[in-house]
């Protein structure tokens, strides 16, 4: 199981980020529109020096991404972007973006749960669905939006990879977050889904 933390956009903090970069999850997306492009950078170079073993994405900032050697989140309407220059992750919010997103590395399937100002939730019997129907192979694949530990067991499928959130993990227990989530899962045997790093 993958868990990917989210950052709240409310700036960086080194204090908190450190918390939840040393809880136990896997991925780290970097979501902070109001930070310039050296800030972001700095912060980005500051999350690889404190947690190695973390993959790092920045969102929607693909000089920062580049510069830092990290993976690139392009929102919604984020302009074209050539998989082979780095990872690459995008959300999906309907089924039909499937195929002009399958090449990346990363989709973030959102929202799945109601979630203010995200649309319509996909919920968890669309979101199997839409899995059912999809090749074993392609890019990893998250649920992301209003998914806490509790909810997280009635969305697992083969190809899930995990959980992407924000509130579970910025909470003020991050640890506890990661090891219910992980706790939760546990009745499904680890598919072995590799990071991307």
């Amino acid at each position: 199981m993958i868990l990917l933390a989210i950052t709240q956009g409310i700036g960086f903090d080194p204090g908190t980020w450190r918390q939840v970069l040393s809880s136990g999850v896997d991925a780290f997306l970097i979501r902070e529109k109001d930070l310039s492009t050296r800030a972001l950078l700095d912060a980005a170079r500051w999350c690889q020096d404190a947690a190695p073993e973390v993959e790092f994405w920045v969102g929607g900032r693909l000089e920062v991404a580049l510069a830092a050697g990290c993976g690139l989140h392009a929102p919604e309407a984020y302009p074209q972007v050539d998989p082979s220059l780095l990872p690459l992750s995008r959300p999906l919010h309907e089924e039909g973006q499937w195929a002009a997103r399958n090449a990346v590395n990363q989709l973030l399937i959102a929202p799945i749960f109601g979630t203010p100002g995200k649309g319509t939730p996909w919920g968890p019997p669309r979101l199997h669905r839409f899995l059912d129907g999809l090749p074993a192979s392609g890019p990893r694949l998250l649920a992301l939006g209003g998914v806490a530990p509790d909810t997280a067991p009635g969305l697992r499928h083969p190809r899930l990879a995990g959980i992407a959130a924000i509130r579970p993990f910025w909470g003020g227990d991050p640890a506890g977050a990661v090891a219910q989530f992980r706790g939760r899962w546990a009745d499904r045997p680890d598919d072995g889904t590799p990071l991307l790093s």
